[in-house]
C-alpha cells in the first residue's frame, strides 16, 4: 500500500482533554501554518509555535492569513477556527466545533423545546443577574420587569457618573448615526458583545438560534448569553467612550470594547455560564473529555444502540 505522505495525525487517545487544553488564543496581523504538528503564526516580530493537540479554539482577527494545512490540523486535533474582527467584536465564520460530542447541543433542545425546563433556565439566567435573590416564583413578565428597571437604573447611575444627560435608550437598527453619541456607543458596543459571545456559542457546538429568553431569531442564544453581561462590560464602556467627545463614537467604543476582551476572562467566563446553564449536573463537562467518536443509533424513548453494527439478524421481516 502507498504510504500516505506528511505528519500522521494524531490518535484520538494522544489529544489533550479540553479541560486541559487553551480555551480560546486570539491571533491577529499574522500568517498561520503549519509545522509538523503544530500551528505557527508568524509577524514582523517573528514566529511562534501552538502546540495544535493542547489547543480549543483559535480565533482568527484581522489581517490573518491561514493556509490549508493549518486548518487541517487544527481538525485533526479536535480544535476550531472561529473567524472574528479585533478581539472578537465581530463574529464572521466558524470552522468545525470544539465539542466532539453533541450533549450541549442535546441539553439545549432538549430544555428549550419543553416549557418548564425552558422557563427554569430562562430564570436562572435572570437569577444570575440578581445574586442573592429568589426568582424561582417569578412569571416571565415580572422578570422582564426586574430586568428593565435594573438596566435602566444602570443607565442613569452610568450617565451620572460620566456626566452625560440621559433621557432613554434610543436607535434605529437601519440608520446608526440617527441616535445621540451615547446611544451610538451602546449599539457598537452591544455589537461587539455579540460577537466575542457568539464565538463562544459556536465554538462549544451550541446552536445559536435555540434561545431561552429571545427567540425566532437566528442568534437568540447568542443574545440570551450576551445579556448575562451588558451591565459589566458594554454599558459602562458606551458611556465612558461617548463622554470622551470622539468624533468617530462607532470604531472608539468597539477598540473600548477589544480593550476589555484582551485579559481573555469573559471568554471564560462565558463557556462555564454556558455549560452551568445546559449542564447543571455536570458542568464543564459536556465537552471536558474529547474521548473516541462514539456514534449511537436512537433506538426508541431515552434508548440507545451501538452504531456501526450490522442490525439485520434480530429484524423479523
Amino acid at each position: 500500500m502507498t504510504k500516505i505522505p506528511g505528519v500522521r495525525p494524531p490518535d484520538l487517545s494522544e489529544l489533550t482533554r479540553a479541560q486541559d487544553r487553551i480555551t480560546f488564543l486570539y491571533l491577529e496581523r499574522s500568517v498561520i501554518h503549519r509545522d509538523s504538528n503544530a500551528i505557527t503564526a508568524t509577524d514582523e516580530r517573528g514566529t511562534v509555535h501552538i502546540p495544535a493537540a493542547s489547543l480549543g479554539a483559535l480565533l482568527l482577527g484581522p489581517g490573518t492569513t491561514a493556509s490549508h494545512a493549518a486548518m487541517t490540523l487544527l481538525a485533526e486535533s479536535g480544535s476550531t477556527a472561529v473567524w472574528v474582527g479585533e478581539r472578537g467584536v465581530r463574529y464572521y465564520a466558524h470552522g468545525r466545533s470544539l465539542a466532539r460530542s453533541s450533549r450541549l447541543l442535546l441539553a439545549q433542545a432538549e430544555l428549550v423545546t419543553n416549557q418548564s425546563s425552558r422557563l427554569r433556565v430562562a430564570r436562572q439566567m435572570y437569577a444570575m443577574r440578581f445574586p442573592g435573590e429568589d426568582t424561582s416564583g417569578l412569571t416571565m413578565q415580572q422578570l422582564r420587569g426586574r430586568e428593565g428597571a435594573r438596566v435602566r437604573r444602570t443607565y442613569r447611575e452610568q450617565a451620572a457618573l460620566h456626566g452625560i444627560a440621559w433621557e432613554k435608550r434610543r436607535y434605529d437598527p437601519d440608520d446608526f448615526t440617527s441616535g445621540d453619541p451615547v446611544n451610538q456607543a451602546l449599539s457598537a458596543a452591544t455589537t461587539a458583545l455579540y460577537g466575542i459571545v457568539h464565538a463562544v456559542v459556536v465554538a462549544l457546538g451550541c446552536s445559536p438560534g435555540l434561545g431561552f429568553v429571545h427567540t425566532g431569531h437566528v442568534r437568540s442564544f447568542v443574545f440570551d448569553i450576551a445579556d448575562l453581561y451588558k451591565a459589566d462590560y458594554a454599558i459602562p464602556c458606551a458611556f465612558e467612550t461617548a463622554a470622551a467627545g470622539y468624533s468617530d463614537i462607532g470604531a472608539e467604543t468597539r477598540r473600548a470594547m477589544r480593550d476589555r476582551f484582551r485579559d481573555g476572562h469573559l471568554l471564560e467566563r462565558c463557556s462555564s455560564d454556558i455549560h452551568n446553564l445546559l449542564l447543571p449536573a455536570e458542568p464543564d463537562e459536556a465537552t471536558a473529555d474529547l474521548g473516541p467518536d462514539v456514534v449511537r443509533l436512537w433506538d426508541g424513548g431515552t434508548r440507545t444502540v451501538a452504531g456501526g453494527t450490522s442490525w439485520g439478524d434480530e429484524v423479523d421481516w
